[in-house]
């Protein structure tokens, strides 16, 4: 019989490895974290192999003092929290103790550090079965050195699923991408085999930072990106959010922070997806970098090994927040809402050539809603008359391009004033910028679909009572999640009863359903009322019916617009929200500049 036995300190350290040292880049992701928590504001990254021969950590923070590092290389042996009730508001990066341990037994390490300013600092190096920590006197400057060499060297079994060094350094290389969007106070240099690879300066305002996200995330990004920045009940959430038109195949280009940890949550995922749902073309995935500040008694991060999953205390709260904070700003994006280019923005950071990075600013800021109306003077009569066009409707209003020409030169409208229609299915205008271009009844459609949106918002919805009641098999927590929504069913025209501990009877429906299946989308709901405390399928189903009534009441292709009637579409655009998208994601505009016009045309050569 096998006698129970305590396994010995390598081997325990070995063990809990398994769940913090993956690979290099988990290495690095904890020794950054360490580095970060210690107050330093620059730190250097060295790594040689992959990091597999070598990885090597420098900051210039508070240091360690001498009779610390042997504790340092502890099990269970941290600075950061001494009793249970500082685990409700942990507000470093790592506090469990078991980082520099996990890797110190896998491997060859030294740290070198100094606590003071003068003086000299110390060494500790792990020697032997027992991992006695050896301490040398060693010169160094305030702050710290960490020396990982010949990883996973003592357990073979790990170090053959190691990926090539190629791909080894690449996911370094995104470890510390992730932690220099979410630290803009700290310099970070990475070199790999000896040359320099990245050198992010500190960005200490809204410009600088923009640099380093476009450094990281790619100029375009930046150039197609809107700053939010939203606070309510004791949340702020700030940051960059892609415009619709800036889609991507994958969500390859999602960073999302909370209080400055790098999480990845379903329940953020979700959040995002509602928000963009209405104007995202099917299977494309918006991008975004954002951070959630929150009072960390109202988050726990230490729910998953790696520190990468959280729960929040209310997450019904935070769920509701982002989506709302998300939905309008994309919402808000009008056609004025383009990127105009900064002067004085240059990416030296990406490259040794200047160059000028596009800083998005609502275009509010040149064309005030008071200076268009005073401007086009007659747009509401224009919206007015265009309220009636669909179908085979067409009515002029009597005003012609000429009609604005009292406009003074930079007062013109966002999307300028039209001069021909191409196909029967384009408009040609003309803004201060060059031509646009736009899809008449793309932008139709999403002006009728706003509308109806807007009706049913303020209106409500028909509903219908049925002729034979549906009742639903469900599960007692289903009944009670159905029992607790009742005012949000009603709200949406639905009329839900419980029949017994695991039975409902839906009695009424929106009379826009009378065709749907209703149990499943029900059953849906319900689903979702009990992973993420709220459901928008409903709606979501609603919206969808609504897109499609406004498909086919929109202005169709080969339809002949008079100067009037394209202007007046123009103006409507102007003033609709999700104005940018048709119902099914697609772009309903598009500028050429005159710079971009004069390319085509060899002009200037």
């Amino acid at each position: 019989m096998i006698k129970i036995h305590l396994l010995s300190p390598r081997l325990a350290n070995q063990i809990a490895a398994g769940e913090v040292v993956e690979r290099p880049a988990s290495v690095i992701k904890e020794l950054l974290e360490n580095s970060i928590d210690s107050g330093a504001n620059r730190i250097d990254i060295d790594v040689d192999n992959g990091g597999i021969k070598l990885m090597r950590v420098r900051d210039n923070g508070c240091g360690i003092g001498s009779e610390d590092l042997p504790l340092s290389l502890s099990r269970h042996a941290t600075s950061k929290i001494e009793q249970l009730d500082d685990l409700e508001a942990v507000a470093t990066l790592g506090f469990r103790g078991e980082a520099l341990a996990s890797i110190s037994s896998v491997s060859r390490l030294a740290i070198t550090s100094n606590d003071h300013e003068q003086g000299h600092g110390w060494k500790a190096e792990t020697e032997g079965r027992e991992m006695a920590v050896n301490i040398t006197p060693a010169p160094h400057p305030r702050g710290t050195t960490v020396e990982v060499r010949d990883l996973f060297f003592n357990t073979p079994a790990r170090r053959k699923f190691l990926r090539t060094e190629n791909t080894e350094y690449k996911r370094i290389d995104e470890v510390l991408r992730k932690l220099a969007l979410s630290h803009f106070n700290i310099d970070f240099s990475l070199r790999n085999n000896g040359k320099a690879v990245h050198s992010f300066r500190s960005a200490n305002n809204q410009l600088e930072q923009e640099r380093r996200v476009a450094a990281i995330c790619g100029s375009a990004f930046m150039e197609n990106a809107l700053y939010v920045d939203v606070e309510a009940a004791g949340l702020r959430l700030w940051g960059w959010v892609g415009l619709p038109t800036f889609s991507r195949s994958q969500a390859d280009l999602q960073h999302f922070f909370v209080n400055g940890r790098s999480i990845r949550d379903k329940l953020v995922t979700h959040a995002v997806r509602q928000a963009y749902q209405d104007v995202m073309y099917h299977g494309r995935h918006p991008a975004f970098v954002l951070y959630l500040e929150l009072n960390p008694c109202d988050v726990d991060v230490n729910v998953h090994p790696t520190k990468h999953e959280v729960r929040f205390r209310d997450s019904r709260t935070v769920h509701d927040f982002l989506f709302r904070s998300l939905y309008r700003a994309v919402a808000d994006v009008r056609p004025g809402d383009q990127s105009i280019v900064v002067e004085g923005v240059s990416t030296e950071a990406l490259s040794g050539d200047e160059q000028r990075i596009p800083i998005q600013q609502p275009m509010s800021n040149l064309y005030s809603p008071q200076t268009v109306v005073g401007t086009v003077g007659a747009i509401s009569e224009q919206m007015a008359v265009y309220q009636g066009l669909h179908g085979d409707r067409y009515e002029g209003t009597g005003l012609t391009a000429s009609s604005f020409s009292d406009a003074a030169e930079g007062e013109v409208p966002p999307l300028g004033y039209a001069i021909a229609q191409l196909k029967g299915i384009y408009i040609l205008s003309e803004n201060a910028h060059g031509l646009v271009l736009v899809d008449m009844h793309a932008a139709h459609e999403r002006i009728t679909y706003e509308r109806m949106k807007q009706a049913f918002e303020t209106e409500g919805l028909n509903s219908q009572p049925l002729l034979v009641p549906v009742t639903l098999a469900v599960s007692q927590s289903e009944a009670d999640a159905a029992e607790e929504s009742s005012v949000l069913f009603e709200s949406l025209g639905f009329s839900i009863q419980r029949a017994g501990p695991e039975s409902l009877i839906v009695r009424q429906i929106p009379a826009m359903l009378r065709d749907s299946d209703v149990e499943p989308l029900v059953r849906d709901v319900l689903s979702d009322l009990m992973t993420h405390g709220t459901s928008d399928r409903i709606r979501q189903h609603l919206n969808e019916i609504m897109a499609t009534m406004s498909c086919h009441c929109s202005v169709r292709a080969n339809r002949k617009l008079s100067i009037q009637e394209m202007n007046a579409l123009l103006r409507d655009m102007e003033a609709t929200e999700r104005s940018g998208q048709c119902n099914h994601g697609r772009p309903t505009w598009t500028q050429m500049s005159l710079e971009e016009l004069d390319k085509l045309f060899l002009r200037g050569r």
